[in-house]
C-alpha cells in the first residue's frame, strides 16, 4: 500500500486552496471547542460568586459575551468545514481523474487490452472520487487530535488524577480505531474489486445488446452480469460488521470513560480539591478527549480512499508511450522492422519501401493488428526497433510522428463536436505550437483544403453533405451505419497520414462498390504514401504491391500476392476460398 499512500498524499496536496481553508477551520473549530468548557466553567463560577443576586456585574456580562462569541465561532467553523470539505474533495478528485485519464490515453492499447473497459471506468470514476475524499478524512480526522490533546493537557492542569483516567481510556480507543482501519481496508479492497468486475460485465453486455437480443439470451446475460452480486453482498455485510463492531466498542468505551472521569472528579469535589466550575470543565474536557472515538467515520473514509487509490495506482503499472525530440527527414515513408518481438510478434525482420501498398494477411491471432499498431507506434515492441524513414520511431517527437501517420480501424470511434471535427481530429491548427527542432509542416492551414479532399477519397463527402449542416452537423445528430462510420474513419486517416497510412481492416464494412472506389483512391491520389493494409479480403491482397503473410506471430512470406498464391497452399488456405484458375479472386472479394 506504500504506492497507494503516496498517491493519497499527492491527491491531498492537489485539493486546491480549500484544503488550507479546511485545515484552518478544522483546527480553529477544535480550538474553540476546547476553549468552550473553560469559558462556560468560568462563567458558572462568576454567576455563583456574584455579589448581588439579580444584578449583573461587568464580569458576568463579559463572561456571557465571551461564551456567545465562542459559540458563534464554533458555528461559523462548522459551516465553513462543510463547504471546504466538499470543495477540496471535488478539486482532488478532478485532479486525480485528469491525471489518470491522461495516463490511460497515453499508455494506449497496451493498457486498454489489459483492463476491461468497465473496470477502467470504475477506477477513473468511482475510485478516483473515493480517493478524492482523502483531504477531508485526513484533515478532519487529524483535527480531532487538537481537542483530545488539549483536553488531556487541560485535565492535567485541573486534576492530574482525572487526566490519568482519560489516558487509559484513550489507549483503548486507539486500539479500536487501529483494528477498524485494518479490517476495513481488507474488506473495502475486495468490495471495490467486485464493483469493477460487475462494471466490466455490464459494459460487455451493453456493447453486445443487439447480439443478445437476437439470440434471445437476455435472462442468462442478466444472470451473468449480476453473478458477482452475492459476493458483493458478503463484502458489504463484512463492512457493516466491521463498522458495527468498532462502533459498539467505542460506544461502550467512551461513556464508561466519561463516567470514570466524572466519578474521580466528583470525589475530588467532595474533598474540596475542585470547584463546581472546575468539575464542569473537567467533565467537558473528558468528553472532548474521548471525542477521538468519533474519528471512526473518518478512519473508514480514509480506508476507502487508500483502497481506491491502490486501484487507481495500478493504472501506472503500464508505462505511457514516451516521445523523443527528433524530426523526420525528407522521405517517402519507408518502414523497417528490425528484430521486432512483442504484442504477439516474434522476430520480425522486414523492409517496406516508401510509397508502396502492403497487405498484411493471416489467420485470426497471427499478429496482423499487432504489426499495424507497431508500424504507427500505437505500441512499442518488447524487443527490436521500428524505423520510419531511417529514424527509430521511439526517438520521434509526438508532433513529428502523429502529423505524418494516419490510422483507420475496423470499428472507428468518432471524437469531436461535429462531423468535421471527427475527420480533422489531431490536425494542427493555426495557433498550435510546434517543436523547436522540427521544420514547419507542409500542410495547408485551411481545414477545407485538407478535410474535403480526404472525405472525397474515402467516399464520405457525398453523404456528409446530405446531412442537415454538412460538415458542421453535430455527431449526436448524424446517425451513421457501420460503413459510413468506417468512411469517416478513413477520411480522418487520409487527412492526417501525409506519409504513412495504417488501415487495420478499415474497409471491412464497406460495400463492394465503395470498397473499390476507396481502393482506387489508395492506388491513385494517395499513391505517394506508404500504405499498410491489414485485411481478410483476397481482392485487397491482390491489388497491393506486396503481401506480408503472418502465421503465429512470424513472417511466413513477403512477396506479391500471385507468387504466394501459386507457391503456398497454406497461403491460399488463409482465405478459405478461391475461383479455380483465377488467382487472387474470391467470391465477392471476401475470404
Amino acid at each position: 500500500m506504500e504506492a497507494a499512500d503516496r498517491l493519497v498524499v499527492r491527491t491531498v496536496r492537489h485539493g486546491g486552496p480549500w484544503v488550507f481553508v479546511l485545515a484552518v477551520v478544522a483546527v480553529g473549530g477544535s480550538v474553540l471547542e476546547l476553549a468552550l468548557p473553560y469559558v462556560i466553567g468560568r462563567t458558572v463560577d462568576t454567576l455563583i460568586t456574584g455579589t448581588s443576586p439579580g444584578v449583573f456585574s461587568g464580569s458576568v456580562i463579559g463572561s456571557v459575551t465571551g461564551c456567545a462569541l465562542v459559540l458563534a465561532g464554533v458555528v461559523v467553523c462548522d459551516s465553513l468545514h462543510v463547504w471546504a470539505s466538499g470543495s477540496s474533495s471535488a478539486a482532488a478528485s478532478a485532479w486525480l481523474r485528469h491525471r489518470a485519464m491522461t495516463h490511460v490515453l497515453g499508455a494506449g492499447p497496451a493498457l486498454t487490452r489489459r483492463l476491461p473497459e468497465g473496470d477502467l471506468t470504475t477506477r477513473l470514476g468511482m475510485n478516483a472520487e473515493e480517493t478524492g475524499h482523502a483531504p477531508e478524512a485526513i484533515v478532519s480526522g487529524a483535527s480531532l487530535l487538537v481537542p483530545t490533546v488539549g483536553g488531556l493537557v487541560a485535565l492535567v492542569l485541573i486534576d492530574p488524577l482525572s487526566a490519568l483516567t482519560l489516558v487509559a481510556g484513550l489507549v483503548l480507543i486507539v486500539l479500536v480505531l487501529r483494528g477498524f482501519m485494518r479490517d476495513t481496508s481488507e474488506v473495502v479492497a475486495a468490495y471495490q474489486g467486485v464493483q469493477g468486475d460487475i462494471a466490466a460485465r455490464l459494459v460487455t453486455a451493453l456493447s453486445g445488446a443487439r447480439t443478445i437480443a437476437a439470440a434471445g439470451t437476455t435472462e442468462s446475460e442478466v444472470a451473468r452480469v449480476l453473478a458477482p452480486l452475492p459476493l458483493l453482498r458478503s463484502y458489504g455485510v463484512g463492512l457493516w460488521q466491521a463498522n458495527a463492531k468498532a462502533g459498539v466498542r467505542t460506544g461502550v468505551v467512551v461513556p464508561l470513560l466519561e463516567v470514570a472521569v466524572l466519578v474521580v472528579g466528583g470525589l475530588r469535589l467532595a474533598g474540596g480539591d475542585l470547584s463546581v466550575g472546575e468539575l464542569y470543565a473537567a467533565a467537558r474536557y473528558a468528553v472532548l478527549g474521548a471525542g477521538l472515538g468519533s474519528a471512526l467515520g473518518y478512519v473508514g473514509r480514509l480506508a476507502r480512499a487508500r483502497s481506491a487509490a491502490g486501484r487507481v495506482q495500478e493504472l501506472w503499472r503500464q508505462p505511457p508511450l514516451t516521445y523523443g525530440r527528433r524530426a523526420l527527414p525528407a522521405g517517402s515513408g519507408a518502414l523497417e522492422f528490425r528484430g521486432v518481438s512483442g504484442s504477439g510478434l516474434r522476430g520480425v525482420d522486414l523492409v517496406i519501401p516508401g510509397g508502396v501498398a502492403v497487405a498484411v494477411v493471416g489467420r485470426s491471432g497471427s499478429g496482423k493488428s499487432a504489426l499495424a499498431a507497431l508500424a504507427g507506434r500505437l505500441a512499442d515492441p518488447s524487443e527490436g526497433t521500428v524505423f520510419l524513414d531511417g529514424v527509430p520511431v521511439r526517438e520521434l517527437s509526438r508532433r513529428a510522428l502523429r502529423r505524418v501517420v494516419g490510422h483507420a480501424f475496423e470499428r472507428p470511434v468518432l471524437v469531436g463536436d461535429t462531423v468535421g471535427d471527427a475527420i480533422g481530429l489531431g490536425l494542427a491548427g493555426p495557433t498550435e505550437p510546434s517543436d523547436a527542432d522540427e521544420p514547419p509542416l507542409l500542410r495547408s492551414q485551411d481545414p477545407d483544403a485538407t478535410l474535403v479532399p480526404a472525405a472525397r477519397a474515402a467516399c464520405a463527402d457525398e453523404f456528409v453533405r446530405r446531412l442537415p449542416l454538412g460538415y458542421a452537423t453535430p455527431l449526436a445528430q448524424a446517425p451513421m451505419s457501420g460503413g459510413e462510420r468506417q468512411r469517416i474513419g478513413l477520411a480522418r486517416a487520409f487527412a492526417q497520414g501525409s506519409r504513412l497510412l495504417v488501415l487495420d481492416d478499415a474497409t471491412s464494412s464497406l460495400d463492394t462498390l465503395t470498397e473499390r472506389r476507396v481502393a482506387a483512391a489508395l492506388s491513385g491520389e494517395l499513391r505517394g504514401r506508404t500504405r499498410v493494409l491489414t485485411t481478410h479480403r483476397v481482392a485487397t491482397a491482390a491489388r497491393a504491391d506486396a503481401v506480408l503473410w503472418l502465421e503465429n506471430g512470424r513472417l511466413r512470406g513477403y512477396d506479391r500476392h500471385e507468387v504466394l498464391w501459386e507457391r503456398y497452399p497454406a497461403y491460399r488456405a488463409v482465405f478459405q476460398t478461391g475461383v479455380p484458375g483465377v488467382p487472387g479472386v474470391s467470391d465477392g472479394g471476401r475470404a
